[in-house]
């Protein structure tokens, strides 16, 4: 995964939540499904440049970076 400036989103679904880091530079990421267990599943991704639309489609908000670094760490 190249270096650049992540944008990071979010949406909760009814017994779980999706976090995604996004890469606007080479469209990599990172996928987060944190489930009600606890249990946290991680997907390193490779985007395209529909990514922002496909977010915005499946009603994905923006979410902080520290946010998702501390489930990325399993912190939260």
């Amino acid at each position: 995964m190249k270096k650049g400036i992540s944008k990071y989103y979010k949406r909760t679904f009814d017994d779980y939540q999706v976090l995604v880091q996004v890469n606007p530079e080479d469209y990599s990421g990172i996928e987060l499904i944190i489930h009600p267990s606890g249990k946290i599943e991680k997907t390193i991704m490779d985007y395209d440049e529909e990514i922002y639309d496909d977010l915005k489609v499946d009603e994905f908000e923006p979410c902080s970076p520290l946010e998702f670094n501390l489930f990325l760490k399993g912190v939260k």
